[in-house]
């Protein structure tokens, strides 16, 4: 049929009735003719994608169990744990703890089985180390000045050690390997900072008896040289004698002063030398030397000198009123089992230690095991229970491993100890130590019963978690456990393995889905809704050829 076959006016009103736009419109569902073409793409892929997520709710479920049987586990492990410290009592109810009334000045500790008690210490001196240190020189491998000093332990035993060029200690280096060598009870070294380097010895030993002394001549001769000091670096305040021609002259540096300044005021003093300052490599020196080359002068400081810094003393104190010296700040024997450590003197002031059963570490470890005990149970009768606002039961509800262990848990609550033939026991449940069970399956714990049994019983007690040979309560429900626990083949452990490979799986069905079926789906989908779009925007002026072709203006077809 042409379209001149067809009467003007049949066009117009079918055109004036029917809105061709609007009915596109409305199905697409825009207010504008033409398909959005992301939205749609995006609607049907969702509709497409309907078993993926059934498949990540299946995930979210498996992620929850994994959770709820991760907490589950650890709980239950941590009971385990405790069974394996109850079932080794033996050691804490031997065990001995002693408290300081001050800390800060002696400490002490006690070995098992000592009497417990109340003792009271006084503290009058610490133990102290006898050390020395020597002056400074420019560096540990400085050349030493020619001279000599005697090293005297209080066994008597002695060293004269010579220094300087030649020697076998010609530097602060080869000196502490000297010292080192003699065997002498003492450990020499070279301590270097900013201001050059010292030699500092230290007793091997503390106390008295480990104390030493070191001794030097005066220098006598007709030329001398002093101990090197840093280039750059000035004297302190100090002073020494200088006897030449049967005169003797006590000379006086400041702080501040050169060897320079120093050789400068020797020689206005005319005093039979002449001093002059040198310096090199090693730092500053000042040497003095007879001016007729022949007169012998002497200077009471010799060359190279030592400084004591500490004295090599006993610690002294009182132990319940007796006195008592010690060669180091560890004492030992004063008090039968208990070990002191002295931190501080405070002479009069006196410290009580009290020394304790250490029945409290094995309440604690009972409390723990109850605490423990509670978390478990309640994290699995949780997975039973219809939580308000829900309609279903936990995640793990239908769980074997679940329901295996509640009734495991519970059980293993029921032991009952065996004495040994001939004997009796003031415990032989649970309830003899006080501890009970609530409606809701958690255990409480009666103090006043468990201490108690701690007190009065302590041998019942540990035969009752521990057995006549490790077969009591704690090993019983530890092997209870175990075939929970196990690393390897656990339930625990084939259980989250099972979810795990199940997750695995459903990652994989969710990958191959997106890759095989969304990915063409999506492009498909996309160049069909694209070529609707197309012919959508291409209708109105295809309407407007037919309408042109028909004779029909639009003020015809609006009427």
């Amino acid at each position: 049929m042409s379209t001149s076959a067809i009467s003007p006016s049949a066009v117009t009103e079918n055109t004036s009735a029917i809105n061709i736009s609007s009915i596109l419109a409305a199905t697409v569902g825009a207010n504008t003719p033409g398909i959005d073409v992301t939205s749609a793409v995006a609607a049907a892929i969702y509709a497409d994608r309907a078993p993926e997520r059934g498949w990540q709710a299946d995930q979210a479920t498996l992620s929850s169990q994994t959770t709820a049987l991760t907490a589950i586990q650890t709980a239950t492990q941590a009971v385990q744990n405790d069974m394996q410290t109850l079932n080794s009592l033996s050691g804490p109810l031997a065990d001995r703890s002693v408290t300081s009334s001050n800390a800060n000045i002696v400490s002490a500790t006690a070995a098992s089985g000592t009497v417990a008690g109340t003792h009271t210490i006084v503290v009058n001196s610490l133990a102290s180390t006898g050390a020395w240190y020597s002056d400074a020189a420019a560096s540990p491998t400085a050349t030493l000045p020619a001279s000599s000093f005697t090293l005297t332990t209080t066994t008597g035993t002695s060293v004269t050690i010579p220094t300087g060029s030649g020697q076998a200690a010609d530097n602060l280096n080869d000196l502490a390997t000297t010292i080192n060598g003699d065997s002498l009870g003492v450990t020499a070294s070279v301590v270097s900072d900013a201001s050059g380097s010292r030699l500092a010895i230290i007793s091997n030993t503390s106390g008295s008896a480990g104390n030493f002394s070191i001794t030097s001549a005066n220098y006598t001769g007709t030329s001398w040289t002093s101990a090197d000091i840093p280039t750059g670096d000035t004297l302190g305040a100090n002073s020494f004698t200088l006897t030449s021609g049967g005169t003797t002259t006590t000379i006086s540096t400041t702080t501040g002063e050169t060897y320079a300044t120093l050789a400068s005021d020797i020689n206005a003093m005319n005093l039979g030398v002449t001093a002059t300052a040198g310096s090199d490599a090693n730092g500053t020196s000042l040497s003095v030397a007879s001016t007729d080359g022949t007169t012998p002068f002497t200077i009471s400081e010799p060359s190279f000198g030592f400084t004591q810094s500490a004295t090599g003393a006993n610690a002294s104190l009182t132990v319940d009123g007796v006195p008592v010296s010690s060669a180091s700040n560890t004492v030992t024997g004063a008090i039968s089992g208990v070990n002191l450590s002295l931190a501080a003197a405070d002479p009069g002031v006196p410290v009580s230690l009290a020394v304790t059963s250490n029945a409290a570490q094995v309440s604690t470890a009972i409390n723990q095991f109850v605490s423990d005990y509670n978390t478990a149970i309640g994290l699995v009768n949780a997975q039973f229970t219809i939580a308000s606002g829900s309609t279903s039961e936990g995640v793990l509800a239908s769980d074997p491993t679940i329901v295996n262990l509640q009734s495991t848990l519970e059980g293993a609550l029921n032991y009952t100890a065996t004495p040994a033939t001939g004997t009796t026991t003031t415990v032989s449940t649970l309830n003899d130590l006080g501890i009970t069970m609530g409606t809701d399956g958690t255990l409480s714990v009666d103090t006043a019963t468990l201490n108690s049994a701690l007190a009065n019983n302590p041998n019942d007690v540990q035969n009752f978690f521990e057995g006549s040979a490790l077969n009591g309560f704690a090993n019983s429900v530890n092997n209870a456990l175990t075939s929970f626990t196990e690393p390897a083949d656990g339930a625990f452990t084939v259980d989250l393995s099972g979810i795990s490979a199940t997750n695995a799986d459903l990652t994989t069905q969710i990958s191959d889905f997106e890759t095989n079926y969304i990915a063409s789906q999506q492009t498909n989908l996309t160049a069909m809704y694209s070529s609707a779009e197309i012919a959508l925007q291409q209708l109105p002026t295809e309407m407007a050829q037919i309408q042109a072709e028909l004779g029909v203006t639009p003020s015809t077809t609006n009427g």
